[in-house]
């Protein structure tokens, strides 16, 4: 008895015909045997959270620097709450769970350390724009598994590049994913910024909180809603207009401040010196690089791009032990 094929077969009965099936998939880069238990998608789902890049999402900042409390989100924390919300939407709209959990898992892999202030400070420094889904799909083609990659399905790999509101995935699921990160960034930052003493919920704007919620709990329970009942008989995911407008004004809020809020924000500059002076340091003296870094540039590699490899990698915690080694002097 083949497992995998009986499971194949169940997605065919359960899912829209919109959905993208594991049977169906476009396949690997480099062909392999089937698993006899598990479906492609769920194979890649499990290689996402395997993989070190998984694991050191832990330490690299969501929203806030160095947080003093156990409960602010990390990066990883992030990523899992995505996961759970996707799953939810998928499921409600019979589409494909496990190839909705692969994406979501592996669509803030390229992340830098420091979030966002790390991208910035990368893309300043660097000949072409830094941008965390392009280095998460590096990540998982190159740089995973000493170099070989992580060998995943086409159709992964595009949810992971096309999360991001600027571009669009070729399969709903990605679609899924892409709202779903939406959805649990600015929620649950606004769940950090309250926890902080930055907000509160009476500050939030009366017309985004009349439709979307009163709380973190209802504004992702609504939202979830809104989209199923709307997306239901159609082969799009997409928020109901109300409902979009209000996100995107409150979103517009988180920005004004959240996100520039000098007391989150207020570390960040020095966060991106060191981030730059590490790229400075690497890129003039390639040899501190670690080893597997200068053999990727003898194989042919950009240097800047392979310095970026390196210090996106980074955790918070890793890029400041290296800044102290190379540039902070140490007691005789």
């Amino acid at each position: 008895m083949n497992i995998r094929e009986e499971q194949e077969k169940r997605e065919h009965k359960l899912y829209r015909p919109c959905a993208s099936f594991s049977d169906e998939t476009k396949g690997r880069d480099v062909p392999e045997e089937k698993c006899d238990i598990r479906t492609e998608y769920q194979r890649d789902r499990d290689r996402i959270i395997h993989c070190k890049s998984f694991r050191r999402l832990k330490h690299k900042t969501q929203v806030f620097l160095s947080p003093g409390g156990d409960h602010y989100r990390t990066r990883l924390t992030h990523t899992l709450e995505v996961a759970q919300i996707a799953r939810t939407i998928a499921r409600a709209l019979s589409l494909n769970e496990d190839l909705t959990e692969a994406i979501a898992l592996g669509h803030d892999l390229g992340h830098t350390p420091f979030g966002h202030a790390g991208e910035r400070a990368l893309s300043r420094y660097t000949s072409k724009p830094f941008h965390h889904n392009e280095q998460s799909v590096r990540v998982v083609e190159r740089l995973e598994k000493n170099g070989k990659g992580l060998n995943l399905t086409c159709e992964v790999r595009d949810g992971i590049l096309n999360h991001r509101s600027a571009y669009k995935p070729a399969t709903l699921e990605g679609a899924v994913v892409r709202i779903s990160d939406k959805i649990a960034y600015v929620n649950h930052d606004i769940d950090d910024g309250i926890r902080a003493g930055i907000l509160s919920e009476e500050e939030l704007p009366k017309e985004c909180t009349s439709i979307l919620g009163d709380c973190t709990r209802d504004r992702i329970n609504n939202t979830i809603h809104a989209i199923v009942k709307h997306c239901i008989h159609k082969d799009v995911v997409e928020l109901p207009p109300d409902f979009e407008k209000a996100q995107t004004t409150l979103r517009k809020f988180m920005f004004d401040y959240l996100y520039t809020n000098p007391v989150a924000k207020g570390e960040e500059t020095k966060a991106e010196r060191i981030i730059g002076l590490l790229y400075q340091e690497y890129i003039k003296n390639l040899d501190k690089l670690p080893q597997e870094f200068q053999d990727y540039i003898k194989l042919g590699e950009d240097k800047e791009i392979v310095v970026c490899d390196y210090i996106a990698g980074m955790t918070d915690n890793y890029a400041i032990e290296c800044f102290n080694q190379l540039f902070v002097p140490k007691s005789w």
